[in-house]
């Protein structure tokens, strides 16, 4: 239940819904006698919030501190596995094409092909439900396991968990299957903007012997902090994909399912 209700809250304070129904209802207000003044300023409110988190770079503020966070290793040896988090698999298309449709995510997938050949000892992991409200056709852990095959790594290599919905199913159930040993190492693989909570939750599940491996950058460094977007339409998106994982940290924290606020490589 906590997990349906997290996904329709969310619904109604995602920033820009919230700014275009601020829009709506002021406009509407602005028809009413008595609330006409207060309705246009609602509705001002609400363009002038979809023009500075869609045109500045407000967005990439938020971003770039959760990028910045763990930087990748210098070195690939030793590992006993890699772990790849669920994100990168359009779960409604594959179930309804019948093969592998993948999100802007998805370089969670296609880095294991490089990643495979460079630790070949190492088993791939896939953690990743179907993480929708309404259950469709296909669940990630299937669309990863026909593109893991189709770069030729033998299925004796390939681990496929596929009941997740969250991060924090992901670090449980993918412990449970694995019950890795303290002594064991992990190359942990998600997108930089989602790994300070990935190894947070992740370490607070109980795991040991984790080496955070950032991919999915959506910016191309600091520089980025002063760089408008030319689309209204693509800022939105990558303000509503960091306020969300900003909100993530907090109710994980909260929640205790985390290590850290802001967990970080310096623990």
């Amino acid at each position: 239940m906590q997990y349906y209700l997290s996904k329709i809250l969310y619904f109604f304070i995602e920033p820009s819904n919230v700014l275009v129904a601020l829009v709506l209802i002021g406009l509407l207000m602005s028809f009413a006698t008595k609330r006409g003044t207060f309705g246009r300023g609602l509705a001002l409110t609400g363009v002038l919030g979809l023009l500075i988190c869609g045109f500045s770079p407000a967005a990439n503020w938020l971003i770039l501190p959760l990028e910045e966070r763990y930087p990748r290793p210098q070195t690939l040896s030793g590992f006993d596995g890699i772990i790849v988090l669920g994100g990168a698999v359009d779960t409604i298309v594959t179930g309804g094409r019948g093969d592998t449709a993948l999100t802007l995510s998805a370089e969670r997938l296609t880095i294991v092909a490089r990643l495979a050949q460079q630790m070949p000892e190492a088993v791939i992991v896939h953690t990743g439900g179907q993480g929708m409200i309404v259950p469709n056709q296909a669940t990630e852990a299937e669309g990863a396991g026909r593109l893991f095959s189709d770069f030729g790594i033998p299925p004796e290599r390939i681990l496929l968990e596929d009941a997740s919905r969250n991060t924090w199913e992901n670090a449980t159930l993918t412990r449970r299957m694995l019950d890795p040993k303290p002594d064991q190492k992990w190359l942990l693989v998600t997108s930089a903007y989602h790994m300070p909570r990935s190894m947070g939750v992740f370490e607070k599940a109980g795991w040991t012997g984790l080496t955070a491996y950032p991919v999915d950058y959506r910016t191309s460094g600091a520089s980025d902090a002063a760089l408008p977007f030319y689309g209204v339409s693509k800022g939105l998106r990558r303000f509503d994909v960091a306020f969300r994982e900003w909100l993530g940290l907090f109710v994980y924290w909260l929640s205790g399912r985390t290590t850290a606020l802001f967990p970080g490589p310096e623990g």
